[in-house]
């Protein structure tokens, strides 16, 4: 799968789950501050980017998880 791909699908779950415009989606997008999520909302993206990318994410590094940016890259940490 591709940066771009990547890129894309994470936007797309985003969109979907928080119902932004995906012009609202850029990486340094604030999940709770810029797009509305509260904790839970976080947690269930998290969980769609486990289910649609085959990944694994543990509990310990998803603190670390604040903006569009950070999800992209721990996609694609995971990914690689």
């Amino acid at each position: 799968m591709t940066n771009e791909e990547i890129v894309k699908a994470v936007t797309d779950i985003i969109v979907d789950k928080l119902g932004v415009e995906p012009s609202a989606v850029t990486p340094s997008a604030s999940f709770t501050n810029d797009l509305g999520a509260d904790s839970l909302d976080t947690v269930e993206l998290l969980m769609d980017f486990e289910r649609v990318f085959g990944i694994k994410i543990p509990d310990e590094e998803t603190s670390g998880i604040a903006t569009v940016g950070d999800a992209i890259a721990k996609v694609q940490e995971k990914l690689a």
